[in-house]
C-alpha cells in the first residue's frame, strides 16, 4: 500500500518561488497548494489540513507574521517562514507568531525540501508506532501529562494545543526533570542540524509554552524554571 502524498501549503507573492518549490517539493511527492499572498493562504490554511505550510512574511494584504497568528488561534499545522528580511527582529516576530522554523532568502531548493521532511519527520515519528505490546509511551506529573504516542499534553485533564516545536521542547525538558540545560544545548538538541538560529529563539519558545500552560494550569507553567545566566530546567517528580 503506498503511502499517502503528504499536503503542503506554499504562501508567496511571487510567482517564480512559487513555481521552484512545486517542482521540488513534487518530485518528492509532495502534495501543493499555492497562495499568493496572505489572506488567499490563511483561508486555504483554515479550510484545509495541511501537513507543512511554506509562508513568505512580506506579502500583499496580509504579511506571513499576521497570517500565523491567526493561524495559531485556531490549527498548529507546522510553519516554515520564508523572507527576504534576515535581521534578527524579523525572526524574533517570526518565532512569537509561532512558526517552528525559518529560511532566509535567497535559499537553496533542496535545503527548504529537506527542513520540510526534516519537520515531517519529528512530528509524523510519534504517530508511526501501531504496537499494542509495548507499553504507552507516557510521561505523568502531578499537573501535567505528556503522552508521547498520541502527541499530547493535558495539564489539569484539559488538552493543550502546541505547536511541533513547543511540543518537541516540552518533551526534552520533561524528559530529564531537574537537568539544566543552556540555550545552546536546547538549540541543538531541539532545533537539530535544520535551524542555525540565535540564543533567544529558545527564549520566545518558552514564554509560548508557559503562556499556553498557564491558560489551563498556572502549576504547568510554573514546572518550567529559568535558571537566570545558564538556561532553564523542568522541575518535577514523574507519579
Amino acid at each position: 500500500m503506498l503511502e499517502e502524498s503528504k499536503k503542503i501549503l506554499v504562501v508567496d507573492d511571487e510567482d517564480r518561488i512559487r513555481r521552484l518549490l512545486r517542482m521540488y517539493l513534487e518530485r518528492e511527492n509532495f502534495e501543493i497548494t499555492e497562495a499568493a499572498d496572505g489572506d488567499e493562504g490563511l483561508s486555504y490554511a483554515l479550510a484545509e489540513d495541511f501537513d507543512v505550510i511554506l509562508l513568505d512574511v512580506m506579502m500583499p494584504k496580509m504579511d506571513g507574521i499576521e497570517v500565523c497568528k491567526e493561524l495559531r488561534a485556531k490549527k498548529s499545522t507546522p510553519v516554515i517562514m520564508l523572507t527576504a528580511k534576515g535581521e534578527e527582529i524579523s525572526r524574533i516576530h517570526g518565532f512569537e507568531a509561532g512558526t517552528d522554523d525559518y529560511i532566509v532568502k535567497p535559499f537553496s531548493p533542496r535545503e527548504v525540501v529537506l527542513r520540510v521532511k526534516a519537520l515531517l519527520r519529528r512530528t509524523n515519528s510519534i504517530h508511526s508506532s501501531s504496537s499494542t505490546n509495548r507499553p504507552r509511551d507516557i510521561i505523568q506529573f502531578s499537573h501535567l501529562m505528556i503522552d508521547n504516542d498520541a502527541h499530547r499534553v493535558m495539564a489539569n485533564n484539559q488538552e493543550v494545543d502546541l505547536t511541533p516545536k513547543e511540543y518537541e521542547l516540552l518533551l526534552f525538558l520533561a524528559k530529564s526533570p531537574d537537568t539544566v540545560f543552556d540555550r545552546e544545548e536546547l538549540l541543538k538538541e531541539v532545533w537539530e542540524y535544520e535551524f542555525f538560529g540565535d540564543l533567544r529563539t529558545v527564549d520566545t519558545h518558552v514564554k509560548r509554552l508557559r503562556e499556553k500552560l498557564n491558560k489551563v494550569s498556572p502549576e504547568a507553567s510554573k514546572m518550567i524554571v529559568t535558571v537566570w545566566g545558564v538556561g532553564y530546567k523542568f522541575e518535577g517528580v514523574p507519579n
